[in-house]
């Protein structure tokens, strides 16, 4: 099975690093506008995947998309030159919307006329609005976004951590947009079925205050990242990697992703069943009405991103895929 990363960047290098050594396809191809680039990163990297799974990556150009199961579209301004790192900012990623669906509206037709049964993955902050974007340049593609899924993994990490157990045994999500406005979802957050809340609270240390601890752990983890490293890109190269596996291995696996929801208007992330056609079904989890009330202000956060003034296309909206 093909698969396709388009952007040679920080991010999309992960994405490609990742999926070599996961064996998360059988070839994988790196598409940038500097081709020299992407052929400089699949050089370094087909020398050490011989001890890989299997995998075949080489560079390409659009046209090399052809057949693509997937397309994981990385292309982009980056948060740090974009100037979204400010942690009292309300905007976060969704102040990139503006340069990167200007991208996005040179490079996704491109991708559609190449590969016109692919999925899309949009890996690119703000990954939801950009995700309504794509959709709004091309019909025939199934658009999703990498959504919450690496937000919950790292307040799985993070709980886990405070309470002292493998994050693998914490059921935990984050849910909305990927990013400022998300939504914790306390209610459901268990470790072996246990409520996190009020049965596993660290001894001494009150809801509120345990709440906001790993909150602001996640809220702000692309930050902490970016400060110590610049980018922000091997988490998010493996969760891409992952969402690739279970839609070219058809696993039908239940996470939080980003896909188009009519009630709202917008993509954002609920738990969605992902396999080879992409989300097949959204389950309604048992949320508190604050949760329901989070969402809800987490849609109209990524609704408003894409009003007029942004210059994007009206959410929801398809055009032909016509460069």
């Amino acid at each position: 099975m093909k698969v396709g990363i388009v952007g040679a960047g920080n991010v999309g290098v992960a994405c490609l690093f990742a999926m070599a050594l996961r064996g998360s396809a059988r070839e994988v191809v790196l598409v940038n506008r500097n081709r020299a680039k992407a052929r400089g990163a699949v050089t370094d990297l087909q020398y050490g995947i011989a001890l890989g799974p299997g995998v075949s990556v080489r560079d390409g150009d659009y046209a090399d998309l052809q057949g693509a199961a997937v397309v994981a579209i990385t292309a982009g301004t980056n948060e740090k030159k974009g100037g979204a790192t400010r942690r009292d900012d309300p905007e976060g990623r969704l102040r990139l919307l503006g340069s990167n669906a200007a991208i996005y509206r040179d490079i996704v037709p491109r991708i559609a006329q190449a590969a016109p049964g692919a999925i899309l993955l949009v890996v690119t902050d703000p990954p939801d609005a950009l995700a309504d974007v794509a959709r709004g340049l091309c019909k025939g593609n199934g658009v999703l976004s990498t959504g919450t899924f690496l937000d919950s993994l790292r307040l799985r990490f993070h709980l886990g951590a405070k309470l002292g157990v493998d994050p693998r045994s914490v059921d935990a999500m984050v849910l909305g947009e990927h990013g400022t406005s998300q939504v914790y979802a306390w209610s459901s957050a268990r470790v072996a079925g246990t409520p996190v809340i009020p049965n596993l609270l660290p001894k001494g240390q009150d809801a509120a205050s345990f709440r906001e601890e790993i909150e602001e752990a996640v809220r702000f983890a692309n930050i902490n990242i970016i400060e110590g490293t610049g980018a922000s890109q091997l988490g998010i190269g493996v969760v891409t990697a992952r969402i690739v596996e279970a839609i070219v291995r058809d696993e039908r696996i239940v996470i939080p992703l980003g896909s188009y929801h009519r009630k709202y208007g917008v993509t954002l992330s609920l738990p969605s069943r992902l396999g080879r056609d992409g989300v097949s079904q959204v389950l309604e989890s048992q949320l508190s009405d604050e949760e329901w009330s989070g969402i809800e202000a987490s849609a109209q956060a990524i609704r408003r991103s894409l009003e007029p003034k942004s210059g994007t296309p009206k959410p929801g909206t398809q055009s032909d895929c016509e460069e």
